[in-house]
């Protein structure tokens, strides 16, 4: 078996290709429209999925689903189990490989700069039949040196085509690194940058990372992490039409840059009605469907791709794939900053699927001595402030499964003083574009662009407890250890038995408690 290469998505798939139930490959011609949202839907929380063979696009492939198990993702980044993968990126965050620079690159074999058409070269996909057609969301937005402050910057931002060959709308997020790139560069000039598709899995992994910038602050280098990832540097091209540079090992990028100066619809209706956040867009990462904007126009100066069939990496959003993507940096975010409010304070940090992906984070706690207690609320109050799009946050102790919803429910439910450990935090503030609470602020029907001292507020909730009053607290133990099973049941009898437990009954007996 060859030795495993995640410096590239090819090299990737490769070594998926060798793990039983990982990949899944479809000769039969697949419809960008829709097709592969239904499927990927389909195979939720499954193998990834490769096709070879994409309905008008002869030389291209479609892939998703790459990041849509912590199983996978454990294999690919080498820990030994998903809920350790946040400690590896911490270590990444603060330990980064700078990028190195090459002079040739698999990105570049195909160089298109005149006569521009996007539309023949990247297989776009339709999520949903409310969408306004076929969209391209799965584009990694690069951007390196002075426009991000000496840094690398790394991240997703939809775009919508529509009938244009070569410009698009770009929705970016308010308060997000590429919104702070736009404001320091407003109207002075074109801000150039790269859309990368089909990256290597380090490069998709930062790319999910926004919205943490105290502890990814502008300027830092997010391609440095991704390069302490996968353990060695992520090679860049100078790119062909602009000052920018490309991910090498991309298997097509859209070279161009953001224009301030225009600004571009992302549908006909919206269009047509000059009114923005009323019609439908595709899917958020909420899980409610997003809504059309005027956006700042981008304007596309080459196309550079890999001759052999390059493959586009979509994903459906709020979905498993999108969860992994958006999640783990998040989750070492949030235990980095824990770590710098109170070292050794949180052991753990969790965002589970139901949280969605920006929606909230559940801290670990294990309290030292009894002038730990109350730090857990300041870390929620910080991580609730910081984060733009949380709306809940828990803190539990060190005996609670946070990886369990029913565990943390039972925290809930039994160490929680209402008076005390609820709060909300950050009301009237800045909240998140895409949170449709954020929406329901405005009047029946009237357009919405951005909270605007909308935001209702995240609810932090204390299901700690507190440390001088632990005796009180004590779990039931049951004797699991005294006994053996084997003494008065058959092997096989024992087997089909313990099938049957759901997950929380399997660890409470595993802990008996």
């Amino acid at each position: 078996m060859p030795e495993k290469d995640i410096t590239s998505l090819r090299s990737t798939l490769e070594y998926l290709k060798n793990e039983e139930g990982e990949l899944l490959v479809s000769d039969v011609d697949i419809n960008p429209e829709l097709e592969l949202t239904g499927i990927q839907k389909s195979f939720e929380g499954g193998p990834a999925l490769l096709f070879e063979n994409v309905k008008g696009y002869p030389n291209a492939r479609l892939f998703t689903n790459l990041f849509a198990t912590g199983e996978r993702l454990a294999k690919i980044f080498d820990v030994d189990d998903i809920s350790k993968m946040k400690f590896k990126i911490a270590n990444a965050l603060n330990n980064p490989i700078p990028p190195r620079v090459v002079d040739e690159a698999p990105c570049q074999e195909m160089v298109i700069t005149e006569n521009i058409d996007v539309w023949p070269i990247i297989p776009m996909i339709q999520h949903t039949p409310s969408d306004p057609g076929r969209t391209l969301g799965g584009g990694n937005t690069l951007v390196t040196g002075k426009y991000f402050w000496g840094g690398t910057h790394i991240s997703y931002n939809r775009m919508n085509f529509r009938d244009n060959k070569d410009f698009s709308s770009f929705q970016i997020s308010p308060g997000s690194h590429t919104d702070m790139i736009a404001t320091e560069w407003y109207k002075k000039g074109p801000i150039p940058m790269t859309i990368n598709m089909g990256v290597p899995p380090a490069c998709t992994l930062m790319a999910g990372s926004g919205f943490m910038y105290a502890i990814l602050p502008k300027g830092c280098d997010e391609l440095g992490v991704a390069g302490a990832m996968q353990g060695s540097p992520i090679d860049i091209v100078k790119c062909k039409t602009i000052d920018a540079y490309s991910i090498a090992q991309a298997e097509i990028v859209i070279e161009g840059y953001l224009d301030t100066t225009e600004h571009v619809w992302e549908s006909p209706l919206a269009e047509k009605d000059q009114k923005q956040g009323i019609y439908p867009f595709h899917p958020e990462w909420s899980g409610y469907m997003g809504k059309a904007y005027r956006t700042y126009k981008f304007q596309v100066t080459g196309i550079t791709h890999r001759k052999d069939k390059p493959i586009y990496y979509p994903l459906a959003v709020h979905s498993y794939d999108d969860h992994y993507i958006d999640c783990s940096v998040r989750e070492a975010t949030f235990f980095e900053l824990a770590e710098r409010i109170v070292p050794g304070l949180v052991i753990d940090t969790h965002i589970p699927l139901g949280m969605t992906d920006w929606g909230g984070v559940i801290f670990q706690v294990r309290k030292r001595r009894k002038r730990d207690d109350g730090w857990q609320k300041n870390i929620m109050a910080a991580a609730a402030a910081l984060s733009q799009g949380l709306r809940l946050t828990i803190a539990v102790d060190e005996d609670v499964d946070i990886y369990n919803a029913e565990d943390v429910l039972w925290a809930l439910s039994t160490r929680v003083d209402a008076d005390k450990d609820i709060q909300v935090i950050a009301a009237g503030g800045m909240g998140q574009t895409f949170q449709p609470a954020e929406r329901s602020a405005a009047a029946p029907g009237a357009q919405w662009v951005r909270s605007e001292s909308k935001y209702s507020g995240a609810i932090a909730i204390d299901a700690t407890v507190p440390f001088e009053f632990k005796w009180a607290y004590e779990r039931a133990g049951y004797p699991v250890d005294k006994v053996n099973l084997s003494k008065w049941f058959k092997e096989d009898d024992i087997k089909r038995a313990l099938e049957s437990a759901n997950p929380y009954s399997k660890w409470l007996a595993l802990k008996g408690i």
